[in-house]
């Protein structure tokens, strides 16, 4: 008789072996995401003669992203442990690659993409996960290095440091904020003494307020971020827009594609404001839905980590733990944005958003949290065997 033997092992362990809260929060985000890439794009779409062209992109992103996820689902996450520093080396190579003369691609002033074919490659995505698995295999390593000595912190962020300076240098502050909080917080969480810690964060925080102040173009949007209704007609138009936004979408919103503000007022409507579309369209309660599926994935993020490490599974643990911190702080940071409370910087919303790569980054990154509750639920590290999988 056939049996479900992987999930008799996880109903043994006490739980599914499928994670369901994080693979809804997840559907529903890409989901949604596809809804609102439509409804804010079609207009930009439709001047050149195919309205449905970025859905019809997102939709392709979409896919490849659910088959990497599924390719994650049969990666071992010893094998991920084993890999995390060629992938380390692997993510600094692309992001040199994109600084080359004739191979990165410009748009808007930045350099971030690499042509490949008729997709472009934006490298700073995958360095994203790549800094996570090699974050998270160097504190299974160095544990009690990095719990009692300083040079043990040091070590990993100065590999980290390089990494940001090669994405500030195309530039890319808001990747560059988001690999680093995300770096530290892994730090903390594998045991770096609170006073290292809060020395740390005070370098970051002297380090980003240099940068701001030695750069005009940062200086200026974190002035108008302070006070946009100042100069609503150039340094602080797209906060205003997006204020405008969210005051139109009140309670309930304005109705799926009734925005006014998409329109050709809110500047990157699809990618870095979709936050402000949804507010107009959807209003307060659709804004506070979507922070509710975010809270939910990073939640069950943690959750991952935290059973991970009570089975002694520490590299899986600190890779759970990476990816929550990651989502999180980027989806905070997209959010903050959005409403006006912090500066405006280039970051998707994840899952959400029209943009290729991170859409696929992301959903192969949910495949790595499945791997590791399917792992920490039927205790089965062999290659292969998705939950659903008869034998």
């Amino acid at each position: 008789m056939t049996t479900l033997t992987h999930e008799r092992a996880g109903s043994l362990r006490g739980g599914a072996v499928v994670d369901v809260w994080l693979l809804l929060a997840a559907f529903f985000l890409a989901g949604f995401g596809v809804v609102m890439v439509s409804s804010a794009s079609l207009h930009l779409a439709g001047t050149a003669g195919a309205p449905f062209s970025y859905l019809g992109k997102h939709l392709i992103a979409l896919t490849l992203g659910i088959g990497g996820a599924l390719m994650a689902l049969q990666v071992p996450v010893r094998w991920m442990e084993k890999a995390s520093p060629a992938l380390y080396f692997i993510g600094i190579g692309l992001l040199i690659l994109v600084l080359v003369p004739g191979v990165g691609k410009t748009v808007n002033g930045a350099t971030r993409w690499v042509a490949v074919g008729s997709f472009n490659l934006q490298t700073s995505e995958f360095m994203k996960l790549f800094m996570i698995f090699y974050m998270a295999g160097y504190l299974v390593r160095r544990k009690v290095e990095v719990a009692h000595t300083i040079w043990g912190v040091i070590k990993p962020l100065a590999l980290v440091l390089l990494a940001a300076l090669l994405l500030m240098a195309q530039p890319d502050f808001g990747t560059t904020v988001v690999i680093l909080a995300t770096a530290l917080g892994l730090l903390f969480l594998g045991g770096a003494p609170l006073w290292q810690f809060g020395l740390l964060i005070a370098g970051v925080v002297l380090g980003g307020a240099a940068l701001v102040i030695t750069s005009p173009y940062r200086l200026e949007r974190v002035t108008s971020f302070l006070n946009p209704w100042a100069d609503p007609l150039d340094s602080g138009y797209q906060l205003s827009q997006a204020l405008i936004a969210f005051g139109r979408g009140e309670w309930t919103g304005v109705g799926l594609g009734n925005g006014i503000q998409k329109q050709f007022y809110l500047p990157e409507a699809h990618t870095d404001f979709i936050m402000a579309v949804i507010g107009e369209e959807f209003g307060l309660l659709g804004t506070l839905a979507v922070i509710l599926l975010f809270s939910i994935l990073v939640w069950r993020a943690f959750a991952i980590g935290a059973a991970a490490e009570a089975a002694g599974k520490r590299f899986g643990a600190y890779v759970a733990y990476g990816i929550g911190l990651w989502i999180g702080m980027q989806a905070f940071i997209n959010i903050g944005v959005n409403v006006g409370m912090l500066p405006t910087k280039g970051l998707t919303l994840p899952f959400i958003s029209y943009g290729s790569n991170s859409i696929i980054v992301t959903l192969v990154a949910i495949g790595v949290l499945l791997r590791i509750h399917w792992e920490n639920m039927t205790g089965n590290e062999a290659p292969g065997g998705l939950p659903w999988r008869a034998s």
